[in-house]
């Protein structure tokens, strides 16, 4: 693996084309928590029942790549907020969740430009969802938590595809929706920041780390550390 090279202030490249265009690709998927949003959602949620420590250094652990099986380390994670009240999914999503600075103009581009747009997350769908409404991408993929009487269980719903969204399963989705419109995995760029986006990073033609953990950085073929999003588009140009 060659070592970054720097194209401008944070903002790093490593094996790439003398120049890239968008147009050279036609499918753009990307991580949510801590890439598209500012935040960790399930961190956020642990916080509004005094639990973010707990749950946060889970989180830091699996996305590091410390913890190597996510679906277990989102198990511990859930389990967690077993009883805790619904409407906290509302709250953070009111009061903490922002998108990441450059993640609208990016999406915006990418849609004009004809790509197709993928949500992948090992977060919730109550979110993915919204994000979705949002920026108008077209397709997500995320888990589902168990919820009775207003409050959660401590488990998650198993859906029609698996039963977690994990690394295995963003690459899946990826791959999947690639083939069905009749793109090949070179057309695909894959932008996240922790080791769950590993393998669907490594799977397509384009791979970006966007204020990431160091095993991310040590494979993206960019790697934004400053900035906006859209700092993508100072390297793949319109």
């Amino acid at each position: 693996m060659n070592a970054l090279t720097p194209h401008s202030p944070g903002l790093w490249i490593r094996d790439m084309p003398a120049q890239l265009f968008l147009s050279d690709f036609k499918l753009i998927a990307f991580d949510m928590d801590s890439t598209l949003i500012n935040i960790e959602c399930i961190d956020e949620m642990a916080g509004m029942v005094g639990l973010q420590k707990e749950v946060s250094a889970i989180t830091e652990a699996a996305m590091r790549g410390d913890i190597t099986d996510y679906k277990d380390s989102l198990r511990q994670r859930v389990a967690l907020l077993k009883g805790a009240p619904v409407s906290i999914m509302q709250r953070v999503f009111d009061e903490k969740l922002q998108l990441h600075p450059g993640a609208e103009k990016l999406v915006t581009t990418c849609l004009r430009s004809g790509l197709h747009t993928l949500l992948v997350s090992g977060g919730f769908d109550y979110f993915t969802q919204r994000l979705q409404q949002q920026l108008g991408i077209h397709d997500t993929r995320s888990n589902q938590l168990e919820v009775k009487d207003g409050v959660f269980t401590g488990r998650l719903t198993p859906q029609a595809w698996g039963d977690i969204c994990d690394g295995e399963e963003k690459k899946r989705m990826v791959l999947q929706t690639a083939e069905r419109l009749g793109i090949q995995p070179a057309q695909c760029i894959a932008v996240g920041d922790g080791s769950n986006d590993l393998p669907m990073m490594t799977a397509c033609g384009l791979s970006v780390a966007y204020q990431a953990k160091p095993k991310v950085r040590a494979v993206a073929q960019i790697v934004i550390d400053d900035g906006g999003l859209d700092r993508l588009l100072d390297v793949v140009k319109i």
